[in-house]
C-alpha cells in the first residue's frame, strides 16, 4: 500500500496498536536553525544523552536524514501524550540551561539561537521519520540509527540509500535493543514539576491544537500587544 501511495519516508506514531493513547516512545528532535553547522547538532545530541542518563533513560540516536538528529527513548506506556510532551519540554529546558546560545527550547523562531529541541514532536498526532526511512532529498539520505560513539563524527551525507544497506549488514542495527530498554518518565516529570514551581509554566503548542490550560499567549512575541 505504501508503494502504491508513493510513500518515500515512513512517519509512525509513537504508540502500539493496542493502546493509541499512551506513547511508548519519547522523541527528541534536534532541529538546527539557519546557518547552524551540523557539528553543533552533534554537541547538543551528546548533552541530551547526559541529561537522559541522569534521569534514568536510555536514548538511541539517529540522523534525521535531513539537517538534524533524533534521539528515541523507549518508555513504559503509562502516560498520555500531554504528560510525555511535558517530560520532553522539561528535558529541552534542562539542555538549554546547560548550553545557552547553543541549544534552545524556544518555540518562536525569532527567539531561537542554535539548535531547537522540538518538544512539540511529542504532542498527539505529531510524527518523525522512522529509522531507516529514505528521505526525499537529492542524495537519498537515510534516517540512520547510530551508536553513541559515532555521534561526535557522523556526517549525514555519508548515510544514503546506496551506503546504509551494507552498513547494516556489516555492523548490525544500533537500535536493536531499544525494546529491551523501556524506562519511566518519573524523574523527568519531577524536573517538570520543579520548573513549574520556579515559574516556568507550559510552552506554546502547535497552532492547530486547541488552547491548553496554563499555555502562554499563542502569538509571536514581536507581534504581541501589551495587556
Amino acid at each position: 500500500m505504501g508503494v502504491n501511495l508513493g510513500v518515500i519516508d515512513w512517519n509512525p506514531w509513537p504508540v502500539r496498536r493496542a493502546d493509541l493513547d499512551h506513547p511508548d516512545e519519547l522523541r527528541v528532535d534536534l532541529d538546527p536553525g539557519p546557518g547552524v553547522p551540523f557539528a553543533q547538532v552533534r554537541t547538543v545530541a551528546l548533552e541530551v544523552r547526559e541529561v537522559l542518563d541522569e534521569h534514568g533513560l536510555r536514548g538511541y540516536p539517529k540522523t534525521s536524514g535531513s539537517r538534524g538528529m533524533h534521539v528515541l527513548v523507549r518508555i513504559e506506556p503509562e502516560h498520555d501524550f500531554t504528560e510525555v510532551r511535558r517530560a520532553a519540554l522539561a528535558l529541552a529546558r534542562e539542555v538549554e540551561r546547560r548550553m545557552p546560545g547553543v541549544a534552545t527550547s524556544r518555540w518562536w523562531k525569532e527567539e531561537r539561537k542554535g539548535v531547537f529541541i522540538d518538544y512539540n514532536q511529542n504532542a498527539r498526532d505529531r510524527t518523525v521519520a522512522s529509522a531507516y526511512s529514505v528521505r526525499a532529498v537529492a542524495d537519498a539520505r537515510v534516517s540512520c540509527p547510530l551508536e553513541w560513539d559515532e555521534v561526535a563524527d557522523v556526517e549525514p551525507a555519508d548515510l544514503r540509500l546506496d551506503t546504509v544497506p551494507a552498513r547494516l549488514r556489516e555492523r548490525g542495527d544500533p537500535a536493536q535493543s531499544i525494546d529491551e530498554r523501556a524506562g519511566r518518565l518519573d524523574a523527568l516529570l519531577e524536573l517538570a514539576a520543579r520548573d513549574e514551581r520556579d515559574g516556568l509554566g507550559d510552552a506554546p503548542w502547535p497552532p492547530h491544537f486547541r488552547k491548553q490550560k496554563g499555555e502562554p499567549r499563542r502569538v509571536q512575541p514581536s507581534r504581541a500587544r501589551p495587556r
